[in-house]
């Protein structure tokens, strides 16, 4: 199913320089900072479950698009949800009879990333070689299922075949992170590493938040009633995740804003935060002040600080109510930088110490306000084209419309941001052919010379991401 070429210009000066800068690269290690790979895999090593679980539970690509054409939820294995948004664990649908679903609506993703992804995973992992459909539903999904049983097919073996150097997981702010204190404990030497989520007790609109405030007083030994011993809380808990191995945190805001209020304000809007007594305009003003207070303490301990706005999340108010959070139904929405990020970076955006990540769902930002503050404030380096523009041409548009003003260093190489384990290489994959086809076009248009292209070409595959996530 695979074409070598895929990806590769048409014109065929460009093709052969971008086949040879992707054989340079290819098989480099993967190092994927940003993620949402659950450390339970790597922990107890145990073989996946079945086929449906692996690719379609876990993977909001997947069922967001069945959905968009009436295929019910639950009909695809996707739990309901129980108490603060956890898993009911109500759902029993035969994993079997998911995989035929998906199979009869595979056609639905020609011409997505995701069936590029598919196809890759389905081809050099379970030698499949024929287009899922109907028809060879059954048949793919034994091939699949006698594979997930194998020793080489277990976590921490896919781990090592993909050539990962370090796996970042994503991790709510008052999580014991015990699987990764198993993995640390264990003779396993792979490196996953968690990142410091701090949503759920930023956001006073998030599900369960007095009670996550609660649970941040009781992990952390402080009185989260005040505002200095909320920041306490914050600080103990970061150091914390220092201690396991994090070298980032993760900020998933609606907005860019942030605020810099004296502290007499800011002692004043947490109480009302705290209190539940909110006047209009304290949710968001409050998570704005918490962005430029994070930015402070990465000041201080080094963390890298990730900002991905721009996400109306759970727009689906009937889908959120039955299967809570993370079922596809977050949609952009425009985000403004240039003014959000303005009080943030005047308190620390010439810190020697400070790194800040910027992602986007909004590409009209790209030249227009990301490139153009990134190739300003030392402290600002771009994530890559992400979520609904991981794909080939989301890519090019960003290294088209970001290069000219930003360069090369001041993004991060690529991240693939997934939850579904077996597209990490298939991701990577795309990002690296994706790029080589890039360079090779400066250099066929006289921009760039030869060797400087291969130069690049490692730089944006390992050495960027590695300098950036300090790893």
């Amino acid at each position: 199913m695979l074409d070598q070429n895929r990806l590769f210009p048409a014109e065929s000066r460009t093709r052969e320089l971008a086949r040879r800068l992707y054989g340079s690269i290819k098989d480099l290690p993967i190092i994927s900072p940003h993620g949402h790979t659950d450390p339970r895999w790597f922990a107890e090593n145990k073989p996946f479950a079945n086929p449906s679980a692996l690719f379609i539970e876990p993977d909001h690509y997947i069922f967001r698009m069945l959905y968009s054409q009436g295929v019910p939820l639950e009909s695809l294995g996707i739990q309901e949800a129980g108490p603060a948004g956890t898993s009911s664990g109500t759902n029993s649908v035969d994993p079997r009879e998911v995989w035929r679903l998906f199979a009869k609506h595979y056609f639905l993703f020609r011409g997505t990333p995701t069936r590029l992804w598919l196809d890759f995973v389905f081809e050099t992992l379970f030698s499949i070689e024929e287009r899922l459909c109907a028809d060879n539903a059954d048949t793919c999904y034994d091939t699949i299922a006698k594979a997930l049983a194998q020793p080489d097919f277990l976590p921490r073996a896919l781990f090592g075949r993909f050539r990962l150097e370090v796996l970042a997981t994503t991790d709510a702010a008052v999580d014991s992170l015990s699987w990764h204190q198993q993995i640390r404990q264990s003779d396993w030497s792979g490196r996953v590493l968690p990142t410091f989520r701090p949503d759920a007790v930023i956001d006073a609109e998030y599900a369960g938040f007095r009670a996550n405030l609660d649970r941040l007083a009781e992990v952390t030994d402080e009185d989260v009633s005040h505002w200095s011993g909320y920041l306490a809380a914050l600080r103990s808990r970061r150091a914390f995740f220092k201690s396991m191995g994090a070298t980032a945190t993760d900020h998933g805001h609606l907005t860019a804003m942030t605020a810099d209020l004296d502290r007499g304000e800011a002692e004043r809007l947490y109480e009302r935060v705290f209190s539940g007594s909110l006047q209009p305009g304290d949710v968001e003003l409050f998570q704005a002040q918490m962005l430029t207070e994070m930015a402070g303490m990465s000041v201080d301990d080094g963390l890298v600080m990730q900002l991905h706005p721009g996400s109306v999340r759970n727009h689906n108010a009937a889908v959120y109510r039955r299967f809570g959070r993370d079922k596809g139904a977050d949609i952009p929405q425009p985000t403004d930088y240039v003014h959000g990020l303005r009080p943030l970076l005047n308190r620390y955006g010439n810190e020697s110490n400070f790194n800040l990540i910027l992602f986007t769902l909004d590409e009209s930002t790209y030249a227009r306000e990301l490139a153009p503050l990134a190739s300003h404030y030392p402290c600002l380096r771009l994530g890559p084209a992400w979520w609904f523009h991981d794909s080939p041409e989301g890519m090019m548009r960003f290294r088209e419309q970001t290069t000219e003003t930003a360069g090369f260093c001041n993004t991060v190489g690529f991240n693939d941001d997934t939850r579904a384990f077996l597209s990490i290489p298939a991701r990577h994959d795309v990002s690296r052919r994706v790029d080589s086809s890039f360079l090779a076009r400066l250099v066929i248009e006289g921009r760039l010379d030869q060797n400087e292209a291969f130069e690049l070409a490692e730089d944006l595959t390992v050495g960027l991401v590695r300098k950036a996530y300090k790893l």
